[in-house]
């Protein structure tokens, strides 16, 4: 099963992907992961990629569809792939085609997890990274639950950069819905839910 997950930055892609990941032994390709870890190493990629970021813009595609081309080549995408945070435009979209075709696969469906903007913004405005272990909570959070480590705010949760974020999104992302609602891949579902009705109304999408 190979999956293209679609929603706006804090739409919840991220958890549900990795319950689709346990639940069918998917390899999970998140762009945004790879480019914190490029951030975070310092390598090349990540200091070009860190302005943008940053700044609550896309990163080139030059940048991502190469990452995406080598990560798709490696032994663990054969049994199956979801894409999270890749394609962002309909250019993208028709590389990771053009990508699939030569590698012989296809796509199986497009989902996008839809949730009001305005609750995103409260919901990534209010998330808090642990800076030891990585746990992610919230506001609430004084210090980490888990290993009481120091809580903080990424530089792009902060409110302005999340709405920035979203105005790129509408822009620039919105419109694959139309691109994969022409290839008949799109299924969509409501993201403003309890996280586990969510995953059920995904499974159930899937099984179509």
């Amino acid at each position: 099963m190979n999956i293209v997950l679609l929603g706006a930055p804090g739409a919840g892609k991220g958890t549900q992907a990795a319950r689709l990941v346990s639940e069918y032994g998917l390899a999970h390709i998140s762009t945004g992961d790879m480019l914190r870890v490029a951030v975070k190493d310092g390598t090349e990629l990540g200091l070009k990629a860190k302005s943008y970021m940053d700044a609550g813009e896309l990163v080139p595609d030059a940048v991502l569809i190469g990452m995406i081309k080598e990560r798709l080549r490696r032994p663990d995408t054969e049994k199956g792939f979801i894409l999270d945070g890749f394609p962002r435009t309909s250019n993208q979209a028709v590389a990771l085609a053009n990508e699939l075709d030569e590698l012989k696969r296809n796509l199986d469906a497009a989902v996008a997890v839809v949730v009001d903007f305005d609750v995103i913004v409260k919901r990534l405005a209010s998330r808090r990274i642990c800076r030891a272990c990585g746990y992610v909570g919230t506001d609430a959070d004084q210090s980490c639950p888990k290993c009481g480590g120091e809580m903080y705010q990424r530089d792009d949760d902060k409110a302005e950069t999340v709405r920035n974020r979203l105005e790129v999104y509408e822009k620039s992302t919105a419109p694959l819905t139309d691109y994969y609602r022409g290839c008949g891949l799109l299924r969509e579902v409501n993201g403003d839910q309890p996280v586990d009705q969510v995953f059920l109304e995904l499974k159930a999408l899937l099984a179509k």
